[in-house]
């Protein structure tokens, strides 16, 4: 028997693990780790390092003895890297936390109260603002993500670059799409029921890939804005590189084909070839001529594993899901100028 199934079955199961997922980020480890440890009441903090090549283990083993570190031999990304970790830990509730994010005061337990009435819930997230500008929404989830129906994604609090102030206008909880890889918390059960994160992602759109598995498996994922975390934001990737883009389209492609009911796959599919070729044209005109070979790289990526996302939706009961825009977001936001995730109506939700 493995290692990791062995340790699942026999060491006590806690309540909360707080899994924060580090590469190389010692110094953002040396700045918000204190807020970690000191606000994440009824929660154990585990620190999971996917093979540093800085200081970050020395720097834990020497300032923070007290917490449990999981070593990964290589860097799995974000998905494997997780998968490789949380195989480790015996809870019945993960938190999966960046490094770059500073909690507040008793950040944990309101949203795991929430989660602990409704077994329903298998992911939800807490407000997310920026660190730098802290009275407003942060790009990485906000206050909840959502994609349209050719699988864009924006958020309460945030439409492609547009980020909307937080005047508590987005405080209710709601049931949303996506939760944020930033700061996701997860039914245990839930998580290992589904295998996990998707390892052939590596890192972006991973969250949304598994939320949208989650819905399809009967759960659903909720924003609970009852506590607030600050994100520091492309702390591994920044958000013009043309590795960034290639992910990004590249498994937005793979999360369409895998989750997609059949009926609406061909016509889908047929959209997105023109609109990424829109984007791909926009980024040579802009001079950004990484981010088109990006896209046009993304592509050729699905072409010669297409086989292999058929055989992850072989034997799926795979049917439409709730909380997915019915519209274009790109025509909503720069053709019609709205701005706002307010601005949306919301009879156009399913």
């Amino acid at each position: 028997m493995p290692s990791n199934l062995y340790l699942l079955e026999t060491e006590t199961k806690i309540k909360v693990a707080v899994v924060i997922l580090n590469w190389n980020g010692r110094e953002f480890l040396e700045k918000f780790l204190p807020s970690v440890v000191s606000n994440s009441i009824g929660a154990e903090v585990i620190i999971a390092d996917n093979n540093s090549s800085d200081d970050s283990i020395e720097f834990l083993k020497s300032n923070y003895p007290q917490l449990r570190l999981i070593i990964n031999t290589e860097n799995f990304g974000f998905a494997g890297g997780y998968n490789k970790a949380l195989a480790q830990v015996n809870s019945e509730y993960y938190v999966l936390l960046n490094s770059d994010i500073e909690v507040t005061e008793n950040w944990v337990m309101p949203i795991i109260e929430e989660m602990d009435k409704d077994p329903s819930i298998g992911a939800a997230q807490p407000k997310l603002l920026s660190y730098y500008q802290k009275n407003e929404f942060e790009y990485a989830g906000a206050s909840g993500g959502f994609i349209d129906k050719y699988g864009y994604p924006f958020c309460r609090g945030r439409i492609f670059a547009n980020l909307e102030k937080d005047n508590e206008q987005y405080n209710s909880i709601e049931e949303i799409f996506w939760a944020t890889g930033a700061a996701m918390f997860v039914r245990a059960e839930a998580y290992h029921k589904l295998g996990g994160l998707d390892n052939d992602f590596f890192a972006h759109m991973e969250e949304i890939d598994f939320c949208w598995r989650l819905k399809l498996n009967g759960y659903k994922v909720m924003a609970i804005p009852k506590t607030t975390v600050y994100h520091v934001g492309g702390g591994t990737l920044p958000k013009n590189s043309s590795r960034k883009t290639y992910l990004n389209f590249r498994n937005n492609f793979s999360l369409l084909f895998k989750n997609l009911p059949k009926n609406r796959l061909i016509k889908t599919f047929i959209a997105r070839l023109f609109l990424d070729g829109v984007a791909g044209i926009r980024f040579l005109l802009e001079g950004n001529y990484k981010d088109t070979w990006a896209v046009i790289r993304a592509h050729f990526y699905f072409y010669k594993h297409m086989n292999s996302l058929l055989k992850k939706r072989k034997g799926k009961d795979i049917h439409s899901v709730s909380k997915i825009y019915n519209k274009n977001i790109a025509f909503e936001h720069f053709l019609k100028r709205k701005n706002k995730f307010s601005e949306l109506k919301q009879d156009d939700f399913s």
